[in-house]
């Protein structure tokens, strides 16, 4: 895989920083990748990443999905370095999750999943859309995560198909209520959009990691973080038009959630 660019949302723990730790030893690594925190106080990980490369430049940026001013702010340090080239690949990492069920949701908590799960990536990505633009039209080649893309890390439990009144009776995983509808309404506004920047050269997906160990995952999780992201990259290569506004598991292959591929 060759991509120039990337920008890692949520890139200081998890999953968004082991794509940071991969994207850097990659055969031809990228010549940018913009990791995104929070929090000053959480980014000692990244820093030692920093410390073991020399063909990438990490530049660490602060953005809050949930603040708009600060994605500006973001687009706006992106841009004043990659200009012209734009950016290659937009990784949608950065998420929230908490245990609750439907009898112990508040508004709050819908609000809080909704505006950090669903909200937060579809504002990052119109932000970063002249970007991702500037991207494509630098290659007259199909759909691509090396022409210009948006990988959604989204999550299994977000599929309605899959949630079936036998899963309900055995998995604790209905207790995610909040969770699970923000990552619904993320992938059918993924798969809108996606029909929407078609023409423009930029392919949009939505990948579910599998349930990972990390601090969102827990230690019960089955995939180890660094399998399921080595297993996403050796995806995306593979990714072209016929997965535009799919909704595919870490190894390419169609979720539940759509029994074809089309975003017609």
């Amino acid at each position: 895989m060759e991509v120039e660019n990337v920008l890692v949302t949520g890139a200081n723990r998890g999953i968004g920083l082991e794509f940071v730790r991969q994207l850097i030893k990659l055969p031809k690594p990228p010549r940018y990748v913009f990791a995104t925190y929070r929090d000053e106080n959480t980014t000692e990980a990244l820093e030692k990443i920093i410390d073991t490369t020399k063909r990438t430049q990490i530049q660490l940026v602060k953005m809050d999905v949930r603040k708009r001013n600060e994605i500006e702010t973001a687009r706006k340090v992106i841009e004043d370095i990659v200009g012209d080239e734009g950016l290659n690949l937009l990784i949608n990492n950065a998420g929230a999750f908490r245990w609750l069920g439907f009898s112990e949701i508040t508004e709050e908590d819908l609000v809080f999943h909704f505006s950090t799960n669903t909200v937060g990536p579809i504002m990052v990505l119109k932000e970063m859309l002249p970007l991702l633009q500037k991207s494509a039209a630098r290659k007259a080649s199909s759909l691509s995560v090396c022409r210009a893309a948006v990988v959604n890390i989204s999550a299994l439990l977000g599929s309605i198909t899959e949630l079936n009144g036998q899963q309900v009776m055995i998995s604790h995983n209905i207790k995610a209520m909040s969770y699970r509808i923000s990552k619904a309404a993320l992938n059918m506004a993924m798969r809108a959009i996606a029909c929407t920047v078609k023409d423009q050269g930029i392919l949009v997906v939505n990948i579910t990691p599998g349930w990972v160990k990390t601090d969102m995952g827990s230690e019960r999780a089955q995939l180890e973080v660094a399998d399921s992201v080595s297993t996403m990259l050796r995806t995306f290569p593979l990714l072209n038009e016929s997965h535009h506004g799919a909704f595919l598991d870490r190894n390419g292959k169609w979720s539940k959630m759509s029994t074809q591929a089309s975003t017609q």
